[in-house]
């Protein structure tokens, strides 16, 4: 790993928090991912590979620990005292930007798998409707191959699916993907643009009142 050869601690840590995608590979461990394909979920966009070398590195650098069972198969990645104590900097990071960077999203900005993912894991099961209940969010400007996800949350446990999962869909939401990541960022009201009609909701009644009370918002919404 290149140094900057100082020995000021703002040089020291930016060896290790600078690497290309290191940043969000701390992001999605500090979110609970622990599994490498979970991790591979939050930054969708980066290479195999490339998380495995930077894991390593992390590890390497006392940030996590890579923790394996009896056989080997199904590794496991839990911060170390010192990845946790990235907590501030990772959460002041994305305040920063959320406050201080301006202008509409690039459209390369836009994934609907990252946001999918991350609605998954802020969503409120303890708002949510008991028993099984499955939301299908339909994303009309993506191609057919990337316009469909369902969320099934059943009690405490919440699951994301690319595929049908066959279970009798309770609400349907027909967005745009722009749209829908604005609600989530809290740039823009869900109300606002349900009356406008960029988000449409199919269900029972009860079901769409209740929904943004459940759905969740960005970690960083409310800045």
């Amino acid at each position: 790993m290149e140094g900057y050869g100082q020995f000021c601690p703002v040089a020291l840590t930016a060896e290790i928090l600078t690497r290309r995608w290191t940043p969000l590979v701390v992001r999605e461990l500090l979110c609970g991912s622990v599994r490498f394909n979970e991790l591979r979920r939050g930054v969708p966009r980066m290479s195999s590979s490339l998380l495995c070398t930077r894991l390593a590195e992390l590890e390497d650098a006392g940030i996590l620990e890579r923790i394996v069972d009896d056989d080997g198969d199904h590794p496991e990645y839990h911060l170390t005292d010192a990845g946790l104590g990235l907590r501030p900097i990772i959460e002041s990071m994305g305040v920063w930007g959320k406050r201080w960077i301006k202008g509409d999203l690039r459209e390369e900005d836009l994934d609907a798998d990252l946001l999918m993912w991350d609605l998954r894991r802020r969503l409120s099961t303890e708002n949510a409707p008991d028993g099984r209940t499955v939301v299908h969010f339909h994303f009309e400007d993506r191609p057919k191959a990337g316009r469909d996800y369902w969320v099934v949350v059943d009690c405490d446990e919440v699951d994301l699916c690319r595929q049908d999962p066959g279970y009798g869909v309770d609400l349907h939401v027909v967005t745009d993907l722009r749209t829908m990541t604005a609600v989530w960022r809290g740039d823009e009201r869900y109300a606002e643009a349900l009356r406008r009609g960029d988000v449409r909701i199919r269900g029972p009644e009860d079901l769409r009142r209740s929904f943004p009370d459940w759905l969740g918002m960005s970690l960083f919404a409310g800045v």
